[in-house]
């Protein structure tokens, strides 16, 4: 009997122990799970927007499908599934690009308003978890959006004129591109605190949603309006979208890992986060273009597109990065060394910035002068588009220390805030790029004099990479040129960086 009992026994113990551990496991699921997507979801579920989008999207929906029907119905052959795609797209992108987006924004900029955003740090979440679960409520709400109109493109398929590549490549890229919109309206709504600066961002975000609407329909209307049944997917068109999605992604796991920094706290080490994701992204994104370099046999195309761009979105980054609050919390200080430019503060988000600049166009410069035939012929390979990729990043140093100087260099505090500097920026690009031309024009001058044009951003670059067959380095101005903008650079960084020197140490004893 005890061996018959046994068995049961161990059975019957066995039965609570294996509930034990399946009710652990949806507990552990359940505090992983952000709380804040539930509340979010159910809230935007219970709006009168959605319920309005959602029935207008369907009935839209409905009605091109019966003309479709309508119009296909007497022929034997229909080839009018790309026009009716387009048609079902255009409604989605109406969801995706602008309702989402926008409620998103006013999600955040709402909880600021009201002085709710403190209740919700009491909860314990933090602002990382909190970003997280707002983002992912739109999400979801985007993804019910998505599977109302998900038949539609399916039965565009079916009138013929379009094949599934087609499809999937342009509903993959509008995901992503919803989803970087997505995490970029959240970020707007970080960046002002006072009326009037909400106010304009709000104004700014809806044109910039209204500009990139059309951009992203005309995008997707070139694609599906290709020759044949689809576009041609060649090595070019794989290339550009690969570089797309990467841009979009990595851009928007920064601007997400910037809001959570907006909205943390002066004590902690805010800037950690988004600075290292910009310089993963900087890594990541050059490696990638040593192998696309690469697998394109050495074409110096490569190396060009990769130092204009590259350098442009450094200085749009770095124009954020630089202009931090001067100092850091005192909890921070003992763990700072001068290469910790993780840390907070304007010091070490200005030196970080310069060498990102810097080093970009260094390595962008090795790729160029190893590119082509002549791979020896280094001087001539680099010449032209490899000064002007370089010009443009010193002209990216030299205006970012010029706004430090005269935001934080006077006494006074009046322009040392942070939008005073970007706007300091604005303002000095702007005028050098304008008053020289103008200044050449009075003077009975051509326009785009390389003297006259040394220190401006727009032509000085533009004259760095123009032919000049009579120059002997075929480029109309010439490295010694180019060696005067570095040296004027460089002093401006250096007493930019010993003014946030000062300034730090200043706030530091205060």
């Amino acid at each position: 009997m005890s061996t018959q009992a046994s068995p049961a026994s161990g059975a019957s113990e066995s039965v609570p122990v294996t509930a034990a551990g399946a009710s652990d496991r949806w507990e552990r699921w359940g505090d992983r799970l952000n709380p804040l997507v539930v509340k979010e979801v159910r809230q935007g579920l219970r709006t009168r927007i959605f319920w309005v989008s959602f029935g207008l999207l369907l009935f839209a929906c409905l009605v091109l499908s019966l003309v479709a029907y309508a119009d296909t119905q007497g022929a034997s052959y229909s080839r009018e599934g790309r026009t009716y795609f387009f048609s079902f797209f255009v409604c989605l992108g109406v969801v995706h690009f602008g309702v989402i987006p926008f409620n998103a924004y006013r999600s955040l900029a709402r909880e600021r308003e009201d002085e709710t955003w403190v209740l919700l740090l009491l909860t314990g979440l933090g602002p990382r978890r909190i970003l997280r679960g707002k983002v992912a409520s739109f999400l979801v709400q985007a993804a019910l959006y998505a599977s109302a109109v998900g038949p539609f493109l399916l039965f565009s398929y079916f009138l013929n004129g379009i094949d599934l590549p087609t499809i999937l490549v342009v509903l993959l890229l509008g995901g992503v591109w919803m989803v970087f919109l997505t995490l970029a309206s959240v970020c707007a709504a970080t960046l002002a605190d006072g009326r009037m600066g909400r106010a304009a961002v709000r104004f700014a975000l809806v044109g910039v949603l209204a500009v990139t609407f059309f951009q992203a329909l005309t995008f997707v209307f070139i694609i599906t309006q290709g020759r044949g049944t689809g576009f041609t997917f060649d090595q070019t068109f794989l290339l550009g979208v690969g570089v797309g999605l990467w841009l979009m992604l990595t851009d928007g796991w920064l601007l997400f890992e910037a809001s959570v920094a907006r909205l943390s706290l002066m004590t902690e080490n805010y800037t950690r986060h988004p600075r290292r994701a910009l310089v993963v992204q900087v890594l990541l994104t050059f490696t990638g273009t040593v192998a696309v370099w690469w697998y394109l046999d050495f074409h110096k195309d490569v190396a060009d597109v990769a130092g204009i761009f590259g350098t442009m979105h450094l200085i749009g980054t770095g124009l954020f990065t630089m202009s931090d609050v001067d100092g850091q919390a005192r909890p921070l200080r003992a763990g700072t060394r001068p290469w910790s430019l993780f840390k907070p503060g304007a010091l070490r988000g200005f030196r970080l910035t310069v060498l990102l600049l810097l080093g970009w166009a260094l390595g962008c410069s090795v790729l160029l002068a190893m590119s082509g035939e002549a791979t020896l012929d280094w001087v001539r390979n680099w010449s032209r588009m490899g000064m002007a990729f370089t010009a443009m990043a010193l002209y990216g140093v030299l205006f970012l220390s010029l706004a430090l100087l005269l935001g934080r260099m006077p006494a006074s505090d009046r322009f040392a805030s942070p939008v005073s500097v970007r706007l300091l920026f604005v303002a000095l690009t702007t005028l050098a790029s304008g008053l020289p031309p103008l200044v050449a024009v009075f003077l009975g001058l051509e326009s785009g004099d390389p003297l006259l044009n040394l220190l401006n951003p727009l032509v000085g670059t533009v004259n760095f990479g123009r032919y000049d067959y009579d120059e002997p380095y075929g480029t109309r101005m010439t490295p010694e040129l180019l060696l005067c903008v570095a040296l004027v650079t460089l002093l401006a960084a250096f007493a930019a960086d010993r003014v946030l020197a000062e300034r730090e140490r200043r706030a530091h004893a205060s």
